[in-house]
């Protein structure tokens, strides 16, 4: 092969190779764009699930809480690489106790969690009843001789000093 046709050849090759690589480029691009929605979607299915640290009453998907943005990019982190979301979640459990989760198992450490509201509710309805029947059942004492003539004398004066 002639130097000439050596060139040729290197040529094309390489003219092949940068071809290739940018359609390859190009189908990465396209495939990561069709990518990103669906990942998207899935951080915010599964921020969904767990509960912002800082705001105890919104889903990390709803939270604007810099934690919370924090923890979301932990999710998409998972996700890119490649964690199912049972192991996501068993990713966030493990690094932050079942608080985290916004439906908590029903064990004894989240008993309180599950049953706390309703025990204090049924304890409050408990202390009213009793409060009211205490209420019903104390009668009055009649006073004595000496204590109806000293809040007599009391209610005298009083009324003397009304008068002036």
């Amino acid at each position: 092969m002639t130097s000439r046709a050596h060139r040729l050849v290197n040529r094309f090759v390489a003219a092949l190779l940068l071809a290739l690589s940018m359609a390859l480029a190009a189908s990465s691009a396209a495939g990561q764009a069709a990518y990103q929605p669906r990942a998207e979607a899935r951080v915010r299915h599964l921020a969904e699930m767990f509960r912002c640290l800082v705001c105890q009453n919104q889903s990390l998907a709803d939270s604007n809480a810099e934690l919370a943005a924090d923890l979301r990019n932990q999710i998409r982190e998972q996700i890119r690489i490649g964690a199912s979301d049972e192991q996501i979640q068993a990713y966030m459990v493990r690094r932050y106790g079942d608080f985290v989760l916004y439906r908590p198992p029903i064990k004894p450490v989240t008993w309180a969690l599950w049953f706390g509201p309703f025990i204090t509710l049924a304890a409050g309805a408990v202390v009213l009843v009793l409060s009211i029947r205490h209420a019903r059942n104390v009668r009055p004492r009649m006073l004595s001789q000496d204590e109806r003539r000293h809040a007599d004398a009391l209610l005298d004066g009083h009324n003397e000093g009304a008068r002036r």
